[in-house]
Protein backbone atom coordinates (compact mmCIF):
# COMPACT_ATOMS: atom_id res chain seq x y z
CA UNK A 1 0.00 0.00 0.00
CA UNK A 2 1.29 3.39 -1.23
CA UNK A 3 1.73 6.38 1.81
CA UNK A 4 -0.76 8.27 -0.09
CA UNK A 5 -3.24 5.46 0.21
CA UNK A 6 -2.35 4.36 4.04
CA UNK A 7 -3.03 8.31 4.40
CA UNK A 8 -6.19 8.35 3.04
CA UNK A 9 -7.12 4.75 4.64
CA UNK A 10 -6.65 6.41 8.26
CA UNK A 11 -8.27 9.90 7.31
CA UNK A 12 -11.97 7.62 6.62
CA UNK A 13 -11.20 5.47 9.68
CA UNK A 14 -10.69 8.84 11.54
CA UNK A 15 -13.61 10.22 10.07
CA UNK A 16 -15.67 6.66 10.79
CA UNK A 17 -14.62 6.83 14.45
CA UNK A 18 -13.79 10.82 15.35
CA UNK A 19 -14.03 9.59 19.08
CA UNK A 20 -12.67 5.73 19.66
CA UNK A 21 -12.31 4.35 22.45
CA UNK A 22 -11.22 0.65 24.63
CA UNK A 23 -14.64 -0.99 25.17
CA UNK A 24 -13.36 -2.81 27.91
CA UNK A 25 -14.99 -0.93 30.93
CA UNK A 26 -12.62 0.71 33.26
CA UNK A 27 -11.93 3.99 35.63
CA UNK A 28 -8.14 3.73 36.90
CA UNK A 29 -4.93 2.01 35.19
CA UNK A 30 -5.13 -0.76 37.56
CA UNK A 31 -9.02 -1.70 36.13
CA UNK A 32 -7.57 -1.59 32.55
CA UNK A 33 -5.01 -3.64 33.21
CA UNK A 34 -6.91 -6.07 34.92
CA UNK A 35 -9.79 -6.14 32.26
CA UNK A 36 -7.42 -6.87 29.96
CA UNK A 37 -5.50 -9.58 31.50
CA UNK A 38 -8.70 -11.25 31.81
CA UNK A 39 -9.71 -10.52 28.11
CA UNK A 40 -7.13 -13.03 26.78
CA UNK A 41 -8.89 -15.42 24.56
CA UNK A 42 -12.41 -13.95 25.82
CA UNK A 43 -14.62 -11.45 24.38
CA UNK A 44 -14.80 -7.48 25.86
CA UNK A 45 -18.38 -8.36 26.48
CA UNK A 46 -17.24 -11.16 28.66
CA UNK A 47 -15.06 -9.39 30.32
CA UNK A 48 -17.39 -6.49 30.91
CA UNK A 49 -19.93 -8.39 32.38
CA UNK A 50 -17.55 -9.82 35.58
CA UNK A 51 -15.82 -6.71 36.37
CA UNK A 52 -19.17 -4.66 36.74
CA UNK A 53 -19.73 -7.33 40.09
CA UNK A 54 -16.23 -7.10 40.42
CA UNK A 55 -14.77 -3.68 40.57
CA UNK A 56 -17.71 -2.48 42.72
CA UNK A 57 -16.44 -4.66 45.39
CA UNK A 58 -12.71 -4.71 44.65
CA UNK A 59 -11.05 -2.63 42.28
CA UNK A 60 -7.33 -1.83 43.92
CA UNK A 61 -4.37 -4.31 44.16
CA UNK A 62 -5.44 -4.40 48.20
CA UNK A 63 -8.67 -5.10 47.69
CA UNK A 64 -8.26 -7.66 45.18
CA UNK A 65 -5.43 -9.11 46.83
CA UNK A 66 -7.18 -9.32 49.85
CA UNK A 67 -9.77 -11.81 47.72
CA UNK A 68 -7.19 -14.51 47.29
CA UNK A 69 -7.59 -16.43 44.23
CA UNK A 70 -10.96 -18.57 44.88
CA UNK A 71 -12.32 -15.38 45.90
CA UNK A 72 -11.58 -13.88 42.89
CA UNK A 73 -12.53 -17.04 40.93
CA UNK A 74 -16.33 -16.46 42.30
CA UNK A 75 -16.52 -13.31 40.41
CA UNK A 76 -14.39 -14.11 36.90
CA UNK A 77 -15.67 -18.08 36.28
CA UNK A 78 -17.93 -16.86 33.47
CA UNK A 79 -14.36 -15.61 31.76
CA UNK A 80 -12.51 -18.73 30.01
CA UNK A 81 -9.14 -19.50 31.56
CA UNK A 82 -10.66 -18.08 34.62
CA UNK A 83 -8.27 -20.25 36.95
CA UNK A 84 -5.17 -19.14 35.07
CA UNK A 85 -6.43 -15.50 34.89
CA UNK A 86 -6.93 -15.43 38.32
CA UNK A 87 -3.45 -16.62 39.63
CA UNK A 88 -2.29 -14.08 37.71
CA UNK A 89 -4.13 -10.94 38.83
CA UNK A 90 -3.40 -11.73 42.35
CA UNK A 91 0.07 -12.02 41.84
CA UNK A 92 0.15 -9.17 39.99
CA UNK A 93 -1.92 -7.28 42.53
CA UNK A 94 1.02 -8.56 44.85
CA UNK A 95 3.81 -7.38 42.91
CA UNK A 96 2.48 -3.93 42.46
CA UNK A 97 2.37 -3.24 46.17
CA UNK A 98 5.70 -4.79 46.72
CA UNK A 99 7.57 -3.40 44.00
CA UNK A 100 5.74 -0.18 42.83
CA UNK A 101 3.66 1.22 45.47
CA UNK A 102 0.05 -0.14 44.31
CA UNK A 103 0.17 1.78 41.03
CA UNK A 104 1.02 0.22 37.06
CA UNK A 105 4.16 1.16 35.81
CA UNK A 106 4.21 3.38 33.10
CA UNK A 107 6.71 1.49 30.88
CA UNK A 108 7.07 -1.80 28.77
CA UNK A 109 9.78 -3.38 30.35
CA UNK A 110 7.93 -3.42 34.21
CA UNK A 111 4.16 -4.35 32.75
CA UNK A 112 5.47 -7.34 30.75
CA UNK A 113 7.38 -8.85 33.98
CA UNK A 114 4.24 -8.68 35.54
CA UNK A 115 2.35 -12.48 35.41
CA UNK A 116 0.16 -12.30 32.40
CA UNK A 117 0.94 -9.30 30.64
CA UNK A 118 2.62 -9.82 27.35
CA UNK A 119 3.55 -7.39 24.92
CA UNK A 120 -0.07 -6.64 23.48
CA UNK A 121 -1.19 -6.31 26.78
CA UNK A 122 1.27 -3.53 28.03
CA UNK A 123 0.66 -1.85 24.81
CA UNK A 124 -2.89 -1.80 25.54
CA UNK A 125 -2.50 -0.05 29.11
CA UNK A 126 0.65 2.22 27.71
CA UNK A 127 -1.76 3.50 25.02
CA UNK A 128 -5.26 3.74 26.80
CA UNK A 129 -3.94 4.20 30.04
CA UNK A 130 -1.11 5.92 29.22
CA UNK A 131 -1.82 8.10 25.96
CA UNK A 132 1.32 6.43 24.55
CA UNK A 133 1.57 5.85 20.80
CA UNK A 134 1.86 2.35 21.07
CA UNK A 135 -0.30 -0.28 18.65
CA UNK A 136 -0.95 -3.14 20.23
CA UNK A 137 -2.10 -6.44 17.53
CA UNK A 138 -4.63 -8.56 18.68
CA UNK A 139 -6.10 -10.81 16.36
CA UNK A 140 -8.56 -8.20 14.67
CA UNK A 141 -5.72 -5.81 13.94
CA UNK A 142 -3.39 -8.69 12.42
CA UNK A 143 -5.85 -9.37 9.99
CA UNK A 144 -6.80 -6.27 8.44
CA UNK A 145 -3.21 -5.70 8.38
CA UNK A 146 -2.77 -8.02 6.64
CA UNK A 147 -5.45 -8.07 4.36
CA UNK A 148 -6.03 -4.59 3.05
CA UNK A 149 -1.84 -4.53 2.38
CA UNK A 150 -1.70 -1.81 5.33
CA UNK A 151 1.06 -3.57 7.10
CA UNK A 152 1.35 -7.48 5.92
CA UNK A 153 3.51 -9.42 8.40
CA UNK A 154 3.68 -12.81 9.12
CA UNK A 155 3.47 -12.55 13.40
CA UNK A 156 2.52 -9.50 15.30
CA UNK A 157 5.60 -7.96 16.35
CA UNK A 158 6.00 -7.91 12.71
CA UNK A 159 2.78 -6.56 11.66
CA UNK A 160 3.08 -3.82 14.79
CA UNK A 161 7.03 -3.10 13.93
CA UNK A 162 5.57 -2.04 10.46
CA UNK A 163 2.30 -0.55 11.39
CA UNK A 164 4.88 1.61 13.58
CA UNK A 165 6.47 2.65 10.81
CA UNK A 166 4.25 3.40 7.99
CA UNK A 167 1.16 5.11 9.96
CA UNK A 168 1.17 8.66 9.48
CA UNK A 169 2.06 10.13 12.85
CA UNK A 170 -1.67 12.52 13.58
CA UNK A 171 -2.64 9.17 13.51
CA UNK A 172 -0.54 7.21 15.20
CA UNK A 173 -2.35 7.94 18.87
CA UNK A 174 -5.90 5.70 17.92
CA UNK A 175 -4.58 3.41 15.15
CA UNK A 176 -4.62 0.97 18.04
CA UNK A 177 -8.32 1.79 18.28
CA UNK A 178 -9.28 2.33 14.86
CA UNK A 179 -7.81 -1.23 13.46
CA UNK A 180 -9.10 -3.09 16.03
CA UNK A 181 -12.47 -1.67 15.53
CA UNK A 182 -12.57 -2.09 12.03
CA UNK A 183 -11.66 -5.61 12.19
CA UNK A 184 -14.27 -6.31 14.90
CA UNK A 185 -17.07 -5.24 13.07
CA UNK A 186 -16.38 -4.06 9.85
CA UNK A 187 -12.92 -6.49 8.35
CA UNK A 188 -14.60 -9.49 10.40
CA UNK A 189 -12.83 -13.07 9.68
CA UNK A 190 -15.34 -14.91 7.61
CA UNK A 191 -17.32 -12.55 5.86
CA UNK A 192 -16.48 -8.91 5.61
CA UNK A 193 -18.58 -6.52 4.87
CA UNK A 194 -16.98 -5.09 2.56
CA UNK A 195 -20.07 -3.26 1.06
CA UNK A 196 -20.00 -1.07 3.98
CA UNK A 197 -16.39 -0.61 4.73
CA UNK A 198 -15.26 3.50 4.71
CA UNK A 199 -12.12 2.30 3.37
CA UNK A 200 -12.77 -0.02 0.29
CA UNK A 201 -11.12 2.08 -2.48
CA UNK A 202 -8.05 1.82 -0.21
CA UNK A 203 -8.22 -1.80 0.42
CA UNK A 204 -6.04 -3.89 -1.43
CA UNK A 205 -8.14 -7.72 -0.53
CA UNK A 206 -8.04 -9.08 -3.65
CA UNK A 207 -12.16 -10.84 -2.81
CA UNK A 208 -13.56 -6.92 -2.04
CA UNK A 209 -15.52 -6.87 -4.62
CA UNK A 210 -16.56 -10.56 -4.40
CA UNK A 211 -17.57 -9.51 -1.10
CA UNK A 212 -19.40 -5.97 -1.95
CA UNK A 213 -21.43 -8.01 -4.48
CA UNK A 214 -22.52 -10.75 -2.18
CA UNK A 215 -23.66 -7.89 0.56
CA UNK A 216 -25.65 -5.77 -2.21
CA UNK A 217 -27.41 -9.66 -4.11
CA UNK A 218 -30.89 -9.68 -3.71
CA UNK A 219 -31.66 -12.67 -1.41
CA UNK A 220 -32.87 -15.89 -2.49
CA UNK A 221 -36.79 -16.85 -2.63
CA UNK A 222 -37.62 -20.03 -0.86
CA UNK A 223 -40.16 -21.87 -1.53
CA UNK A 224 -42.57 -23.79 1.12
CA UNK A 225 -41.90 -27.51 1.19
CA UNK A 226 -43.46 -29.74 -1.50
CA UNK A 227 -43.98 -26.82 -3.83
CA UNK A 228 -42.74 -26.93 -7.31
CA UNK A 229 -41.62 -23.94 -9.20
Amino acid sequence: MSPAKREEFFARLAAAMPDPKSELEHATPYELLVAVVLSAQATDKSVNLATRKLFPVANTPEKIAALGVEGLESYIRTIGLYHGKARNVIALSKILLDEHGGQVPRTREALEALPGVGRKTANVVLNVAFEESTIAVDTHVFRVANRTGLAPGKDPLEVETKLLKVTPKKYLRNAHHYLILHGRYTCVAKKPLCGKCPVYAQCEFSEKKRFAAEATAPAKKTLPKGRDV
